[in-house]
């Protein structure tokens, strides 16, 4: 399979434009860049979790978009359009206790001129699915 990225992209880059956001508070880091995949590593602690000590259901939320998003956009020409989140679903399969980290990865299900349609799993550290997240993506001009 060709790469599906338009937009040259690094690991040092993405974690670079992370910075002094949402993924910067919650402790999110870009881990590995695939042909077609994007993956993303958040750690489980007092920033993600709720009163029961387990992963916030919103907190897998914003690391599915924040990589989902992240992915969507190198896949366009950054130069002439941007992506923005239109709507994101997810399911919560199995918890996860503080103290752990969890994985994100991103890949697409559709890329168009107008929109993409992202696939976001989540695992835990034993590589146990954890949640599952379907990010659609607006495609706009610059």
């Amino acid at each position: 399979m060709a790469p599906i990225w338009i937009t040259p992209l690094s690991l040092e880059e993405i974690n670079k434009r992370a910075r002094n956001t949402l993924s910067d508070h919650l402790g999110i880091e870009f881990i590995e860049v695939g042909d077609d995949y994007l993956m993303a590593s958040m750690p489980v602690d007092q920033r993600t979790c709720q009163p029961m000590a387990i992963l916030h259901g919103g907190a897998s939320c914003a690391l599915a978009e924040t990589v989902g998003s992240a992915a969507a956009n190198y896949c366009i020409d950054q130069n002439q359009k941007v992506c923005v989140g239109l709507d994101i679903n997810a399911n919560h399969l199995r918890p996860v206790r503080t103290g752990s980290s969890i994985s994100a990865v991103a890949k697409p299900l559709h890329l168009g001129k107008s929109t993409q349609v992202w696939e976001i799993k989540i695992y835990n550290e034993s590589k146990q699915l954890v949640s599952v997240s379907r990010l659609t993506m607006a495609i706009l001009p610059r």
